[in-house]
């Protein structure tokens, strides 16, 4: 059974930082590539930020800059990094296996101004 299990989220000021992190289970967890998602309240989900089994990343232009996606495949999971958080960052943050639709429970980000 796939199974993936978000933390790290919370309340935090504009500015502040914050680290996601989501580790999988019941997967080849090293070849498959892990996306970040986000919905805010109203809103569509909307894609974050992505890493492949190689390392490589993309990022949503809101965010570049300030996120970084990593992942250790030693420990089946994937963070996300958050820095210079913003209001507009608030939201409920999913992990999900790329190409698969399997997603974590979400974690939620909120930032207050």
């Amino acid at each position: 059974q796939v199974q993936l299990v978000e933390s790290g989220g919370g309340l935090v000021q504009a500015g502040g930082s914050l680290r996601l992190s989501c580790v999988a289970s019941g997967i080849a967890f090293s070849i498959n590539a892990m996306g970040w998602y986000r919905q805010a309240p109203g809103k569509q989900r909307e894609m974050v930020a992505i890493i492949t089994s190689v390392g490589s990343t993309n990022y949503a232009s809101s965010v570049k800059g300030r996120f970084t996606i990593s992942r250790d495949n030693a420990k089946n999971t994937v963070y996300l990094q958050m820095n210079s958080l913003k209001p507009e960052d608030t939201a409920v943050y999913y992990c999900t296996i790329m190409g698969r639709n399997v997603w974590g429970q979400g974690t939620q980000v909120t930032v207050s101004s």
